[in-house]
């Protein structure tokens, strides 16, 4: 019984992130790069200007920096997605498939200013400073009609059974196993560890979770791009070669080599650009809970959340790519996933290689779960109200030991799909509130070209 659920289930994932919501989010983030005409590419400079506060102003409401908001969201996308995710991509679509990463990484971008904007224009500050936001707060302060009441409210529902699966359980699992086949530490010992570690920054909120973060994914996304740049200094005489064959199998496919099958254009695709979406969230709204909290105006968070999947599909998820593809382990067989890098970094720094992988899967995935845990937080407060909150954090704090320790197919099918369902409700809100993003983005570049908008440093 329980086995014809979880292949139920599994059929759900698959009808859930089909062809239908592949494009969707495609045509959405196109559609808001031309519509906002490419803030990605005119304001970038301007969003990193941002980042590291040369535009703060004293009055802007929120409980965190800006840069405490993106390392926060970066936090929760940086993870498996950039060193499993992308191996399976390559592995399933072959190189081709990072042309149409890439693309789903640009395009993104522009997603990700639309719903962060909106979060921001229409979150919740409470009297004693607090800040709650995300789509289901867009939702329900933007619309007076029952409709999308109804649609805040899944949206909320979505986001808290997100939490307890991909955003904690999953990833528990896979840091379980990681530590358990290279160290040989029983699951259960690094589920206690995994526990204590959350807990102590958890009762913090979202302040901890940012002083947390803006130490932890630096540090963390430097090792790991420093480890792929040996691989790359070892291979660069096939780099042009890597690069020719990526936007050639883009379009034509990918033919049979060594142990890959070949694969066809429309599988490319999908495998690309499916492999992004879950690697960097753009379209499902998550990340703007973490940006809500900033001490921020609308645009000015929605520029610096642009800077999410640029940092997260472009640069992390591209080295990772590079680097299986230099050293050729995609074309072996047998390995997928985690293991497939960690064979790349492997075969070119040796054991260290291995490690650098291991502890770089740990990291990633441990900094996923905090952030996570603040996304249920918000759908918790959204349902229950603050007073939910406490019981919340030690019920997510319990499941990160169940998720070490546990088999988890049913459990997780379920989660992929409401995860999935995210991008509708959050989708509909950004499509119907579009203008009010045009409004507050023409007023603010008004400002900067008349020198109303000034540099604070």
């Amino acid at each position: 019984m329980l086995q014809q659920l979880e292949a139920l289930t599994g059929q759900f994932v698959g009808l859930v992130w089909g062809v239908p919501l592949v494009l969707t989010l495609v045509f959405s983030g196109l559609f808001f790069t031309v519509y906002f005409g490419f803030p990605q590419i005119r304001l970038f400079k301007h969003a990193l200007d941002i980042v590291f506060g040369k535009y703060d102003k004293p009055e802007d409401k929120g409980e965190i920096s800006h840069f405490q908001a993106l390392t926060a969201a970066l936090s929760a996308t940086v993870g498996l997605g950039n060193i499993a995710g992308v191996a399976i991509a390559i592995g399933a679509g072959g190189p081709g498939a990072v042309f149409w990463l890439w693309v789903a990484g640009f395009i993104g971008m522009c997603t990700k200013f639309t719903e962060v904007t909106l979060s921001l224009k229409y979150r919740d500050v409470m009297p004693n400073g607090t800040v709650h936001g995300g789509p289901m707060f867009v939702l329900k302060n933007a619309f007076t009609a029952k409709p999308f009441k109804i649609l805040a409210w899944l949206y909320a529902f979505f986001v808290v059974l997100s939490s307890f699966g991909a955003g904690n359980m999953f990833q528990s699992n896979q840091m379980a196993a990681v530590l358990n086949s290279s160290l040989g530490l029983p699951v259960w010992v690094s589920g206690l560890i995994f526990c204590a570690g959350a807990a102590l920054i958890l009762v913090g909120g979202i302040k901890r979770i940012g002083k947390v973060t803006e130490k932890l994914v630096p540090i963390m996304v430097s090792v790991y791009l420093l480890g792929a740049l040996v691989i790359l200094v070892a291979h660069y005489a096939a780099i042009p070669s890597i690069f020719a064959q990526i936007f050639t199998d883009a379009f034509t496919g990918t033919a049979a080599v060594g142990g890959f099958a070949g694969v066809a254009v429309k599988e490319v695709i999908i495998m690309g650009i499916r492999r992004a979406t879950f690697s960097n969230e753009a379209g499902m709204g998550s990340a703007a809970m973490a940006h809500s909290a900033a001490k921020s105006t609308p645009i000015q968070e929605g520029l610096v959340s642009l800077l999410e999947p640029f940092i997260d599909t472009i640069i992390v998820c591209s080295i990772t790519a590079l680097a299986l593809l230099a050293t050729g382990v995609w074309t072996e067989g047998g390995a997928t996933g985690s293991e497939l890098t960690a064979q790349a970094f492997q075969s070119v720094m040796g054991p260290a290689g291995r490690w650098i992988v291991t502890a770089t899967v740990t990291l990633f995935a441990f900094s996923t779960i905090i952030s996570w845990s603040y996304y249920g937080e918000q759908g918790i407060t959204f349902i229950f109200g603050e007073k939910g909150i406490p019981a919340y954090r030690w019920v997510f704090i319990g499941f990160i030991f169940i998720g070490s320790i546990a088999q988890l197919g049913l459990v997780l099918n379920i989660s992929d799909a409401v995860y999935g369902l995210l991008a509708i409700p959050n989708l509909i809100a950004c499509y119907f509130l579009l203008p009010k993003v045009k409004e507050e983005l023409v007023s603010y570049q008004t400002k900067l070209r008349s020198g109303e908008m000034r540099k604070t440093k």
